[in-house]
């Protein structure tokens, strides 16, 4: 369904509510060539770039002078769960807020400049829990694109906040809902969603695109394959409820060359093949199996067809995503085989390739070939573990093979899963001066037990959580994308599920759990900056300029997943819960 501003009736003022405060003036419309190659002055999509880098060439902050950085300006949020990533576009910050409250705001001074409020189903918190969750807005044209938690993808003026058309996505009263936001790609509105009730089955799992312009559907992707389809049969004699399959994470990332984008896929539910499948022995200890849980999927953008996949985990039984962003970028590839624990036995040492590297939530960084998904490499990370959920990958094919000793077998039976969120829905970043990745880690290990006469729809397990190391929960790996070498660059206790960013001023920028928000030589690791902010710092970090003014942004609040476990861990940590706010610093 397709509403449009010229056809709103009283059904659709009840359910939206914009508030136009004012208005963005001299409005420049977004362009395709504007996301392919942004402004530096811009942060135009949730990572930035397309290629999910994360890096802003801006570098009138450097290392020499973070020290001085000083509180711009502060504005609160509204209440809720809040995991959103702005945007900045011409001196102007996109955000959501909680239960979906879209708001322009003066990127100098935080000032309002238009508000828009949607009102959400009566019965919405039947459904979905933690509404407000949305990781990313987009821009394009002179439109302001939003995945609401009711199930439709909203665009809004973005000059006045005015509702300029929206569509239904899907029906939230199946248990489905909008995580990771929307990305603009080829004038295509892409969006994500979750999947993990089984009252949805399949048919909740998928990424689709809508016309920018428009909002007509233009195609659709099922992540968990039907019967019919090319990877139906490996869910072996599981019916069509295949659910949990999903791209909940962080939108994808795009290739404008190939004309690909790259989604990671979330693990099946029941957790355990056990509960899922009915026999542990129903699907194979060897990737493929139950398609395209735990994989990277690349689509052709125009058709949104399957150009390639590749499956970290064959078959999942503890929860353990590789959902989350892709980064590209191009290196020389020559791994080290004392830092990386499997290397293709094809690979030419010392050639250039365009690569696709993920981490997943169990951990582990994988690199294949953006062009084919080939494999390429895998190292242990952010250690490596006998608990690890992959036991090993065939070189020569690259087909990964399940972890069968920490296989839930019968109910009552527990494993040791190490890691877990290892690196969730919290951004990493990459600086193409030194070719290095910066991935930020919680070193978590979980312990599940198989409980499959739960409730219909129920995981199959129940978990606790656990330390590796009680002096470095947390902390920053710093890894050389040429040779694999893995630096755990910075440690800390207090956990950490801030978003990295990584600027041309030679900087990391990181904040954690304990309300500190740091900047970092790129090079050594050493902190530069210190602040300490009001609430929970999660997913995001951005910086923009006004008027030759750098700035760096930090959003503050509990996210709806990778709260509750850090904190059970690290019990002595009792950070103020729910202060949602935005920090912004500049030099003075």
């Amino acid at each position: 369904m397709i509403r449009t501003l010229f056809f709103l009736t009283s059904i659709v003022f009840a359910v939206i509510t914009p508030a136009t405060l004012a208005q963005v003036k001299n409005y420049k419309p977004v362009t395709d060539q504007m996301l392919l190659n942004p402004s530096p002055d811009d942060w135009l999509m949730f990572s930035r770039t397309y290629d999910s880098q994360r890096f802003s060439p801006l570098k009138q902050i450097n290392r020499q002078n973070a020290g001085q950085l000083r509180t711009a300006w502060v504005r609160g949020m509204d209440p809720g769960i809040h995991e959103n990533i702005p945007i900045v576009h011409d001196g102007v910050m996109y955000v959501v807020n909680p239960n979906s409250v879209i708001q322009a705001l003066d990127a100098t001074n935080g000032d309002l400049l238009w508000e828009y409020r949607r009102r959400l189903p009566n019965d919405l918190g039947e459904y979905i829990n933690s509404a407000g969750r949305n990781r990313a807005v987009s821009i394009y044209d002179d439109l302001v694109f939003f995945a609401a938690p009711d199930g439709y993808i909203v665009a809004l003026d973005a000059v006045t906040g005015k509702l300029r058309w929206e569509t239904q996505a899907h029906d939230y009263q199946t248990y489905t809902q909008h995580t990771a936001g929307a990305i603009v790609i080829d004038g295509k509105v892409l969006s994500g969603r979750g999947c993990s009730d089984f009252k949805a089955g399949r048919q909740g799992c998928f990424i689709v695109a809508h016309d920018a312009r428009t909002g007509k559907e233009l195609w659709k992707f099922y992540t968990a394959a039907g019967d019919d389809d090319p990877g139906g049969k490996t869910w072996g004699s599981v019916p069509e409820d295949r659910r949990m399959t999903s791209p909940w994470g962080l939108p994808g990332s795009f290739d404008p060359v190939r004309k690909l984008t790259f989604w990671g896929v979330a693990n099946p539910r029941p957790h355990t093949r056990m509960k899922r499948h009915g026999s542990v022995d129903d699907i194979p200890r060897v990737a493929p199996a139950d398609l395209y849980s735990d994989s990277t999927v690349a689509l052709d953008i125009s058709t949104g067809k399957l150009a390639w996949y590749y499956q970290h985990l064959p078959g999942d039984d503890w929860d353990s995503d590789f959902t989350n962003e892709r980064v590209l970028l191009r290196t020389r590839l020559n791994p080290d085989p004392k830092e990386v624990k499997w290397i293709s036995s094809k690979l030419p040492r010392g050639q250039e390739r365009d690569v696709v590297v993920g981490v997943g939530e169990p951990g582990g960084i994988w690199v294949l070939d953006r062009g084919t998904g080939e494999f390429l490499w895998t190292a242990a990370f952010p250690f490596d573990s006998p608990n690890f959920v992959v036991s090993r990958i065939d070189t020569e094919t690259g087909k990964t093979y399940i972890n069968w000793d920490l296989v839930l077998k019968k109910d009552g039976d527990k494993a040791l899963i190490c890691f877990i969120n290892t690196k969730s829905y919290w951004p990493m970043a990459y600086h193409p001066g030194n070719n290095s990745l910066y991935a930020p880690y919680n070193a978590y290990c979980s312990e599940k037990t198989a409980d499959n006469k739960a409730e219909e729809g129920a995981s199959g397990t129940t978990l606790a959580f656990a330390g590796v190391d009680a002096k470095a929960l947390t902390g920053i790996a710093k890894v050389n994308m040429s040779t694999g070498q893995l630096q755990h660059w910075y440690t800390q206790r207090m956990p950490g599920n801030g978003g990295i960013l990584a600027t041309a001023g030679d900087l990391i920028f990181w904040g954690d759990m304990d309300r500190r928000f740091r900047a970092f030589d790129a090079d050594s690791g050493k902190v530069l900056w210190e602040t300490i902010v009001g609430g929970i710092v999660q997913m995001s970090t951005i910086t923009y300029a006004v008027n030759g003014k750098q700035y760096v942004a930090v959003l503050t609040g509990d996210g709806a997943s990778g709260t509750t476990g850090p904190l059970s861990v690290v019990r002595e940590l009792k950070p103020p819960r729910r202060h949602n706010a935005i920090y912004v610093f500049a030099l003075p």
